[in-house]
C-alpha cells in the first residue's frame, strides 16, 4: 500500500477485492457486510471511510485489509493507535495501492479536491474507490473505474462491493442483517 507518499502491499497479490464503506460503528451491518465479501472471495478489504469506531477495526482485526478516514471518523489519533495495535492499515484521507499490475486509489469522497486529483493528475489510476454519498455506483470516468460500495449505515438497502481485478468485474451485494 501506498498512502500519503508512501508503498507496501501483500504478496501474493490478492485477485478478488472487498469494497466497504460508510459502516458509521454499526457493527451488525459491518459484521453482516464483512461476512458477506468473505463468503464472495474477498481476499483484501478496503473501507472506504467513517469507520465510526474500535469496534469496526476489531471486526476488520486479523483480515488483510485498509481504511481510510472519512468526514465522520472525528478522533483519527485514537483510532490510528487502535488499528496500528490491530495490524490494520490505515492510508489517512488518500491511499494509493498496487495488486496485479492494477493502480488503485482510495478516498472517502468528501474532499473533491482529492477525488479531482485522482482522476485527472498522474499516475493514472485503474480503479478509484470512494464512500460518502451512501449510493451504490460503477463508472468510468476517463481512464479509471470508479466505485462507490454504497454504505452499511443509514441506508434504505445496505451493500458493499466484490471486484475482481483480473476479470475487470464489480458486483454490488446487499447486505441482509
Amino acid at each position: 500500500m501506498e498512502s500519503s507518499g508512501s508503498s507496501a502491499g501483500t504478496s501474493p497479490d490478492p485477485r478478488v477485492l472487498g469494497i466497504l464503506s460508510d459502516t458509521h460503528d454499526n457493527v451488525a451491518a459491518a459484521a453482516a457486510g464483512i461476512a458477506a465479501l468473505r463468503a464472495a472471495g474477498a481476499q483484501f478489504l478496503i473501507h472506504c471511510g467513517d469507520v465510526g469506531g474500535e469496534r469496526i477495526l476489531d471486526l476488520l482485526a486479523g483480515i488483510p485489509c485498509v481504511f481510510v478516514w472519512g468526514n465522520n471518523d472525528y478522533d483519527r489519533a485514537s483510532l490510528k493507535r487502535y488499528a496500528a495495535g490491530l495490524g490494520i492499515q490505515c492510508g489517512d484521507d488518500f491511499a494509493r495501492l498496487e495488486f496485479g499490475g492494477k493502480k488503485l486509489a482510495v478516498t472517502h469522497g468528501d474532499n473533491t479536491g482529492l477525488l479531482r486529483q485522482a482522476i485527472e493528475k498522474d499516475p493514472h489510476y485503474d480503479y478509484i474507490f470512494v464512500g460518502h454519498s451512501h449510493i451504490p455506483a460503477d463508472e468510468r470516468v476517463g481512464g479509471s473505474r470508479i466505485v462507490n460500495p454504497g454504505a452499511l449505515h443509514r441506508a434504505a438497502k445496505k451493500t458493499v462491493a466484490v471486484v475482481d481485478l483480473e476479470a475487470d468485474a464489480v458486483r454490488h451485494l446487499i447486505v441482509r442483517i
